[in-house]
């Protein structure tokens, strides 16, 4: 095991489960001091016995700012900065054009644009040059899906986000760049395969490389992100989704 990150500060937001804890356990197996967010304390305690080598859990819900901040006072406290930021809590919920409601537009947007926002921004004062912010996007960003409009115009601006604040922190020699998953073996889209009887076979179909993602394969792609490796991607959009976006 390489040590890429040894005596880095890594941030991770939904870190309870699937992509955001898988990342948390190879950055701490990678040397990072991890601190993991997430709403539910019984998840994030069960997170951080899995992810172990010390990781840390800040019980929070990132749409509010108070439990932002108290994250990041933890962190200054504890270790004075931050080397790389993964926001990665998001939520996805297909609603067709007809049954949106300003509850579903709200629960969408907060988490996964105004959260996104606030946990990038309330993290600037502890970073210097050579942090890393890594956005966690999708495939649904850039491709049409049914009843999605509103889970991926809320990835598209996510991707807006990444060419911006690349611009905007260059002089500051912080990198900002975007992981796209495709369908990932995830629990939130296991719940929907099991739920759905054939869809999963019907995702896979339009894979070219003719699987669901793996939690590794996403994981691969955010620490290389994240890592020295990649010094001179900036503004980027690593699509992890078996070529739907390509093809």
């Amino acid at each position: 095991m390489t040590k890429r990150f040894e005596d880095k500060v890594v941030v991770i937001t939904g870190g309870s489960d699937g992509i955001g804890r898988a990342c948390a356990r190879r950055f701490a197996e990678e040397g990072a001091h991890v601190y993991v967010t997430a709403r539910r304390q019984e998840m994030l305690d069960q997170a951080i016995g899995q992810i172990g080598h010390g990781a840390i859990g800040v019980q929070g819900d990132v749409t509010k700012l108070a439990d932002l901040t108290k994250l990041y006072d933890r962190v200054g406290h504890d270790h004075g900065k931050v080397d790389v930021v993964f926001a990665n809590a998001g939520t996805h919920q297909p609603i067709p054009l007809e049954a949106l409601d300003e509850a579903a537009f709200d629960a969408t947007f907060d988490l996964n644009v105004k959260g996104l926002i606030f946990t990038v921004q309330k993290a600037l004062p502890l970073m210097t040059a050579g942090g890393v912010i890594v956005l966690n996007g999708s495939v649904a960003g850039s491709k049409t899906y049914p009843d999605q409009s509103l889970y991926s115009a809320s990835k598209a601006a996510v991707r807006s986000f990444a060419r911006s604040w690349t611009l905007d922190l260059k002089d500051r020699g912080i990198r900002v760049n975007v992981v796209s998953p495709g369908a990932t073996e995830t629990p939130l889209l296991r719940g929907f395969f099991d739920a759905a009887p054939g869809a999963e076979e019907e995702v896979i179909k339009g894979v070219p490389l003719g699987r669901l993602g793996h939690l590794e394969d996403v994981a691969n792609a955010v620490l290389f992100l994240a890592s020295s490796e990649s010094s001179f991607v900036a503004g980027h959009e690593l699509f992890v989704d078996g070529g739907v976006a390509a093809v």
